[in-house]
């Protein structure tokens, strides 16, 4: 786990987007799609956790039985000893006190080849990732491509299925339309295939229900994906792995694809783990039952800083 600057061709700076497009892809850093093979991933710290109202899920659970902080975090460090098992070099933000959610890392940041987007926080008591995040990435040598400033975004959001093609979010409580079309036209000009998905609130992100396993191998929840969304996949030539609608609500579609059919998913996603296994992946099962009640799953917590083929 580290923190270290990498020899890098790249150089930080505050907005590296061509407003006109044609930005270049970064040397060093990003990825094509979310489902190459993973070297490098950034994942936020749980030493300051706690349980907050940020969504249904999170407040169901406070109801009923809040988050055992000390089981939560132990539960993180198994899954980023399954990153470490599988080579992937580690990036923690530099925990803070006042972020007790910094560990879902992917909500305040989102990578792209052509750098990091620093989005822009739902939640007053979130708001403060995102500068954060800058910190983070002027640490690592990775320049940010753009900063969300049009209405709120959140990392969640914004799902890579193939090269070159985003499914972008949009719930209203979490992201905004007005955030979701900003980045939109960012990608758009770039010359990317971009589709908007409208869910509703409760489902929180995008990566709720959708999210790549492998090349034209997507899991989705058809029980609450809206079926334009899952035709329009078809039609890209993707195979669906139905995660049963349960399953999802306790984040089971909630995964990281490694690459080279490799997957670290939820203990709980009985239905995806088997299917997978089934086609010959290698899934590392994690608990993470106690730190998902907080609001988010391993995909949450995680955010790929490179890939490679």
């Amino acid at each position: 786990m580290s923190l270290d600057i990498p020899s890098s061709k790249d150089r930080f700076c505050l907005q590296r987007r061509n407003f006109s497009g044609g930005t270049a892809p970064l040397s060093d850093w990003g990825f094509r799609n979310e489902t190459d093979l993973l070297t490098d991933v950034l994942l936020g710290s749980p030493a300051h956790l706690q349980h907050l109202s940020t969504s249904s899920l999170s407040r169901k659970h406070l109801r009923s039985a809040p988050c055992n902080i000390q089981v939560a975090q132990a539960q993180h460090a198994e899954m980023v000893a399954a990153y470490t098992h599988f080579n992937v070099a580690v990036h923690i933000h530099e925990p803070t006190i006042e972020l007790p959610m910094q560990v879902y890392a992917r909500d305040s940041s989102v990578m792209t080849p052509y750098g990091a987007v620093i989005t822009a926080m739902a939640n007053w008591w979130r708001r403060g990732e995102n500068y954060a995040a800058i910190r983070t990435y002027e640490k690592l040598g990775i320049p940010i491509y753009d900063m969300v400033t049009a209405g709120t975004f959140e990392g969640g959001d914004f799902n890579v299925v193939e090269d070159g093609c985003v499914l972008i979010g949009c719930g209203g409580a979490r992201t905004q339309e007005e955030g979701a079309r900003q980045v939109q036209n960012w990608f758009n000009a770039e010359g990317w295939e971009t589709r908007l998905a409208f869910i509703d609130e409760y489902y929180v992100h995008i990566d709720l229900m959708v999210v790549p396993i492998a090349p034209k191998l997507t899991a989705v929840c058809l029980d609450c994906t809206d079926p334009e969304i899952v035709a329009w996949l078809k039609a890209k030539g993707h195979e669906i792995i139905d995660v049963p609608f349960q399953e999802t609500m306790a984040l089971g579609c909630n995964f990281m694809s490694l690459g080279n059919d490799r997957v670290i998913a939820p203990t709980l996603s009985i239905s995806l783990i088997g299917k997978l296994r089934a086609r010959g992946f290698e899934v590392a099962a994690i608990d993470m039952s106690e730190i998902s009640k907080t609001g988010g799953g391993i995909h949450c917590m995680a955010q790929a800083l490179r890939r490679g083929s």
